[in-house]
């Protein structure tokens, strides 16, 4: 007889071998909602806000790390961030609830860290969408990857050297399609085991329909990018496929989604939401790649000796092996190989959104 714990026991060593790194993503919503932007970041007590509008996800989370962040790693936990920012998006009038999603079953109560103790390089892509000029514009989103940045330096020791910004401020590489598919890329190239990965999208968020057939509700949860009327949205099944999976062993990716509908927009098998006691599983969780991904990862190579028989190699030579192509230059300056990601069906339409943080109309 198969128990509960046997199903656990598979479902989470599937999850290993499918995920090697760690992923933590905290979402400003969950698929169903929307998220806002909070005009009067002052209220939210940041260090120097300067008037300047701020996601309200964003200014929540900060508020939190400021006024916590010396429990990171000590007694702050998961749940209490996401409780934190719970009640001050509350206190804004705010109704989204934030949402953890992880590539492991954690105990929510654990401390919380984004550079866990002895870690390597650290590197950070963080994006920020404005869509200038369109129809549905909005104001905060710039303001949120310099008040994000400024926190990653100050207080969790990034550098701006392995910082890569897209920003539509005529200022920073473009937020287009290309070039954030071009990012996670790049990040997965870079970073090796014992380094950290933080990154943070503030912008649209939308939904398509779904075509490969593991989403409930029928529709993948998408990102916007700038250029999304030409060349169309990032869905979950992308990022999935071209960034997590492809993350190495040992790597710690912590990731804030300020965006509507962007609960699982990773796609990750284990969420937690702050109006929840405990973590849940996705049982339908996307173990294979998706087919139509041209860029799909390649099987290894045999390794072939001299006397014709393949040669069996330890993790650890793999590991050492692997670093040696690995360019010696920072996250955001060496130019990345160009991609493919899987386009939506023509006709596609995804349901009609409210106006926050969601698909332009």
């Amino acid at each position: 007889m198969t128990t509960d714990n046997d199903f656990n026991e598979r479902f989470n060593d599937k999850v290993l071998k499918c995920i090697p790194a760690d992923f933590f993503m905290i979402s400003s919503s969950q698929d169903n909602q929307t998220s806002n932007e909070a005009y009067n970041t002052g209220d939210f007590e940041l260090p120097d806000p300067a008037g300047k509008a701020g996601g309200a996800c964003t200014s929540a989370i900060l508020d939190v790390l400021y006024t916590r962040g010396h429990e990171l790693g000590k007694g702050i936990s998961w749940v209490d961030i996401l409780k934190d920012m719970h009640e001050q998006l509350k206190k804004m009038d705010f109704d989204q609830c934030p949402q953890l999603s992880s590539s492991r079953w954690i105990d929510v109560n654990s401390p919380m860290f984004i550079a866990p103790p002895k870690s390597a390089v650290r590197r950070a892509m963080l994006i920020g969408i404005n869509y200038v000029g369109q129809k549905g514009e909005l104001k905060a989103c710039h303001n949120d990857v310099e008040n994000m940045k400024d926190y990653l330096i100050k207080a969790q020791g990034f550098r701006e050297a392995e910082m890569l910004i897209l920003k539509d401020d005529g200022k920073h590489e473009l937020p287009t399609k290309q070039n954030i598919m071009d990012g996670f890329v790049r990040l997965t190239q870079y970073s090796q085991p014992g380094d950290v990965v933080f990154v943070s999208f503030s912008g649209h968020g939308g939904r398509v329909v779904d075509t490969s057939g593991d989403e409930d509700d029928g529709f993948d949860e998408s990102l916007i990018p700038l250029d999304f009327r030409e060349v169309g949205q990032i869905v979950d099944d992308d990022i999935l496929d071209i960034f997590v999976k492809r993350m190495k062993k040992g790597v710690t990716c912590t990731v804030v989604m300020d965006c509507c509908h962007s609960g699982s927009v990773m796609d990750l098998p284990y969420f937690f939401s702050a109006d929840k006691k405990n973590m849940e599983v996705e049982t339908g969780f996307q173990f294979e790649s998706s087919s139509d991904n041209p860029d799909e990862p390649k099987k290894k190579k045999k390794v072939i000796g001299a006397d014709g028989k393949p040669i069996k190699r330890t993790e650890e030579e793999e590991r050492i092996e692997e670093a040696k192509k690995v360019p010696k230059r920072t996250v955001n300056e060496a130019s990345i190989k160009k991609i493919a990601p899987r386009k939506p069906k023509s006709g596609s339409k995804p349901p009609p959104p409210p106006p926050q943080r969601c698909v332009i109309q």
